[in-house]
């Protein structure tokens, strides 16, 4: 008796675990696959340059050509004057009409270093990049480079990281902490800013305010740049770029707090662009794309969010912004999300994570 007690004790246990188990993963979406592409070494961009390869950059200084059919990986010879120092490298890639747009870690001597960006026409085996951007001043220091670019029509935007100097992204005199907008070619667009209304602003700068943003992306449904941002230990936020204006950084904290645990500001207050969503604590926010799509297109319009801490997908509706909608795809799967890519004909999504490439496709 007191044996079938024991045993229906521990058909209890296991099956109120089953039932977590079941509970927990319903709170997920289920209805897709991921599958390991390749391995790569500390991957952080990644661009497609036709419908069989991907360009993707590796922070160390590396960067190679995947196809992603056959799995063929082939380096990419380059003459960037890089430097590969604390979170900073080899960052973004973009690819457009057979030519490359890279952002990456300059080395401007004596341990300084800006988040600048390199043009270079599409060549397989040798790269030859030529400056069209540096952010200045250039700055001892191994964090927060940013960095992300997006073409829009003839406008090349970035983002570039404050560095970890704070309040240099209130300093429209200095490119740290700010969303830049140079033209293709790195002339200055005449209706930055500057030109207008910010005679004080730097030509190249669109925004202000920013501290660590690593996802910037187009969406392809209302013409509008989002991006994302890392807040310090909470306060990441998904919002619009917007034209001479300030997110706030480091008046504001977005509901996050300085490491030593001591407060940084509001959230928010009138004055500052105000974020679409918060997280706190902290996810830490990376890479991000409005989808666009066929092999997912119940998701057409929505923004997805790639984190690093805690190493998920997360879906937002955000047409209605006082009703803003998140769900988390998933988590704990690949590993540190660093990038995402939308296939240009399938609609098939591919991230860098975990020191792979992996591709994610309807089960």
């Amino acid at each position: 008796m007191v044996a079938d007690q024991n045993s229906l004790k521990v058909s209890k246990y296991f099956l109120l675990i089953f039932f977590t188990i079941l509970f927990t993963s319903k709170s997920y979406s289920d209805n897709y696959l991921l599958s390991k592409i390749i391995e790569l070494d500390e991957p952080w961009g990644s661009s497609f340059i036709n419908k069989d390869e991907i360009i993707v950059t590796e922070k160390g200084g590396k960067i190679k050509i995947v196809n992603i059919n056959s799995k063929k990986i082939s380096e990419v010879k380059h003459n960037l004057n890089f430097l590969d120092i604390g979170q900073g490298g080899l960052l973004d890639i973009i690819h457009q009409n057979n030519n490359l747009w890279i952002s990456y870690t300059e080395d401007r001597g004596n341990w300084e270093t800006s988040t600048s960006i390199a043009k270079a026409k599409l060549d397989k085996k040798k790269l030859n990049f030529k400056n069209i951007f540096q952010a200045n001043p250039p700055i001892d220091s191994g964090y927060h480079f940013g960095s992300r670019l997006v073409i829009k029509g003839d406008y090349l935007f970035a983002s570039a990281g404050e560095r970890g100097q704070g309040m240099i992204a209130q300093d429209p005199t200095k490119h740290p902490g700010s969303i830049i907008r140079i033209h293709l070619d790195g002339s200055i667009p005449k209706d930055n800013p500057k030109f207008k209304d910010k005679p004080n602003w730097l030509p190249e700068i669109y925004q202000i305010g920013i501290r660590n943003p690593q996802g910037l992306t187009l969406s392809k449904f209302d013409g509008k740049i989002y991006m994302s941002n890392h807040g310090a230990k909470g306060g990441d936020w998904f919002g619009e770029a917007k034209k001479g204006e300030n997110y706030g950084w480091k008046i504001l904290g977005w509901g996050g707090r300085n490491y030593s645990g001591s407060k940084i500001g509001p959230k928010w207050k009138p004055g500052f662009t105000k974020a679409i969503q918060y997280w706190v604590p902290s996810i830490a926010a990376s890479a991000i794309t409005i989808y666009k799509g066929e092999e997912f297109k119940e998701w057409n319009g929505h923004a997805l969010i790639t984190s690093l801490k805690d190493k998920s997908l997360r879906k937002l509706i955000f047409n209605d912004l006082s009703n803003v909608k998140e769900e988390i795809i998933f988590k704990n799967k690949i590993g540190r999300i660093r990038d995402i890519q939308i296939h240009p004909v399938n609609g098939k999504i591919y991230f860098l994570a975990g020191n792979k490439l992996w591709m994610m496709e309807k089960s």
